[in-house]
């Protein structure tokens, strides 16, 4: 599994940005947040049972991730015409203010080392991409148990601080000093 300190891998995937089939779809790539700090998380499947409760989490919280210069985009290895079906099916999924890309190929999963070899599917997995494309954080829970997207938030301020910062700061609490 790709880890810190390493370059987050090129990718060209389909976006899933609207429900309006004539503008719901937008390519994106590594480049497309060029100096944004980026949140990339992976959901095993469209249309099951935990994965919805964490896109809509981390939606509920795309406005704090913004504020802070970052980019949120979601993927899984459905293609963008499924996704598109889940946000006019799921009510919490409708209005998602960030990209639901398609990973079909499997290619950005497969690089990142994060496809499970058991289901074939992208592991429940979170990668922080600094502006200049390393990864700085991974975050990788079992596909039955749901993240904390607000532990994600609390991981990039600290790295934001670029200081050393105790378990369990949150922004605003003071930083640690080497002696």
């Amino acid at each position: 599994m790709l880890s810190i300190g390493q370059k987050f891998p090129q990718f060209s995937l389909t976006g899933v940005v609207s429900n309006d089939l004539k503008n719901a779809f937008q390519p994106f790539t590594q480049d497309s947040f060029q100096g944004k700090w980026q949140i990339v998380f992976f959901w095993p499947k469209d249309f099951t049972f935990v994965c919805p409760t964490e896109i809509a989490a981390f939606g509920k919280l795309d406005k704090e991730f913004k504020a802070r210069d970052a980019q949120v985009l979601g993927v899984s290895t459905d293609s963008e015409f499924v996704h598109l079906a889940w946000r006019k099916d799921k009510e919490e999924l409708r209005n998602l203010p960030f990209p639901m890309l398609a990973d079909i190929k499997r290619e950005l999963s497969s690089a990142l080392g994060i496809l499970d070899p058991e289901a074939g599917v992208a592991q429940r997995a979170t990668f922080i991409v600094d502006p200049q494309g390393v990864v700085r954080f991974v975050y990788v829970t079992d596909l039955n148990v749901g993240r904390s997207p607000e532990e994600v938030l609390r991981v990039l301020d600290a790295l934001q601080t670029d200081e050393l910062c105790p378990c369990n700061w949150k922004q605003g609490e003071d930083t640690l000093k080497a002696a």
